[in-house]
């Protein structure tokens, strides 16, 4: 490569950063916005997991080991990143009441979900091509989720098979599902996941269709810094290993609708999870067809610019629950004061994202340990100040509309 075109391939790849969203949402960009959405990034990077006093201080670390293409894949959004914004800032809308004089010593976080007992109410959320954020990717994950004993929900896009990812884990771990337009395909894949013995499938219902715009401005194909992994002769990033053997179809998926639910449940022993639920006329649709769970999820503002975050959308979708089936919520949580909030509206859990991919991608196993374990300890603080010694003792009477 000439001087000449290196020069203009760099140009290319700063207008690709200065163009996304993400840019000002991960700190980069000084002002206000960055810093309430984002969170008090530190001045200086740490150099051991052990060092981190909350998930942001991975994420410096996270943000200066990557390659600038995938960081800014992870922290990207849709539009103009609006709902991703909304994520965060959704939280500033609650406030805890906090009761005093709590004998609060010994603080229980654990929960009970489908017969299976966790330590914490955090969940791994499904996450694609984790090998760009470290090498072990999705094993490190596993090992990571077994040492600390949340659930791990694998992604379709996962960048290792799920057999391997459950001898990581130790156990069998949940899977979240992309339908391909090939009913063939995706039914395949639902068996693979079955059959390694996946107990609960995710169906994403939240990613039909996109404006990913900081992709469109910079073409992947067109850019001498990305074609070096992504080129088809390049080597260097394996096909997806969900897909080994059958052929993908366009990722558009404005197809689905409650029939194909309907289909999906049939076709699998597996409970069945909407990854995607945001409203209460969704929420009763799904009891009427038999989903056996929620997650209230925007995809991470990746996939919509409703504006809306899923905090705000949690307390409709549980008042249709009833409590008949478990809701589960992701979507911008960096504190435990965010997960309080979350429990305190009636999610039964939450599920990270992006703080996992920050741990992963600055300390591999040990920063999603160290993550795992910083939010634990916020939680158990945020329960001690609030008198509520266990998680079924947080109801919305210790939760304030702002």
């Amino acid at each position: 490569m000439n001087e000449h075109s290196t020069l203009s391939s760099r140009r290319a790849f700063l207008h690709y950063l200065a163009c996304s969203p993400a840019l000002y949402l991960s700190g980069w960009a000084g002002g206000a916005m960055g810093q309430v959405a984002s969170g008090p990034y530190p001045r200086e990077l740490i150099s051991r997991a052990q060092d981190a006093l909350n998930v942001f201080d991975l994420h410096e670390v996270a943000k200066q080991n990557l390659n600038p293409g995938h960081y800014t894949y992870m922290t990207l959004g849709t539009d103009d990143g609006g709902t991703l914004t909304a994520n965060r800032v959704g939280f500033e809308k609650f406030q805890i009441r906090t009761r005093r004089l709590v004998n609060a010593e010994n603080i229980d976080t654990s929960i009970e979900m489908f017969d299976q007992r966790y330590p914490i109410p955090i969940m791994i959320a499904p996450c694609g091509s984790q090998k760009v954020y470290n090498p072990e990717g999705e094993v490190a994950v596993g090992r990571a989720a077994r040492a600390k004993g949340v659930e791990q929900i694998l992604s379709t896009s996962t960048s290792t098979g799920v057999e391997d990812v459950i001898q990581a884990r130790g156990r069998p771990i949940w899977y979240q599902l992309y339908a391909d337009p090939v009913w063939e395909v995706t039914h395949a894949v639902v068996k693979r996941a079955e059959e390694a013995g996946c107990p609960v499938l995710a169906l994403t219902v939240d990613n039909t269709v996109s404006n990913r715009e900081v992709l469109y401005r910079h073409r992947r194909d067109a850019n001498a810094q990305c074609q070096v992994c992504h080129a088809e002769d390049a080597g260097v990033i394996p096909p997806k290993p969900m897909f080994d053997g059958l052929e993908m179809s366009e990722r558009n998926r404005v197809f689905m609708d409650w029939e194909y639910v309907d289909r999906l449940k049939d076709a699998t022993t597996m409970k069945l999870f909407l990854k995607g639920i945001v409203t209460a006329e969704d929420a009763t649709l799904a009891l009427e067809h038999g989903v056996d769970g929620i997650i209230v999820s925007n995809h991470g503002g990746r996939a919509e610019d409703s504006g809306r975050s899923t905090i705000e959308s949690l307390p409709e979708v549980v008042d249709a629950i009833a409590g008949r089936i478990p809701v589960i919520v992701d979507g911008g949580f960096r504190r435990g004061t965010d997960i309080f909030k979350a429990l305190a509206l009636g999610a039964d859990a939450i599920a990270i994202g992006r703080p996992y991919l920050w741990g992963l991608g600055s300390f591999g196993q040990e920063g999603v340990e160290t993550a795992l374990d910083i939010l634990k300890r916020e939680l158990e603080i945020v329960m001690a100040q609030a008198g509520t010694v266990r998680i079924s003792d947080i109801n919305r009477s210790y939760i304030n509309r702002a």
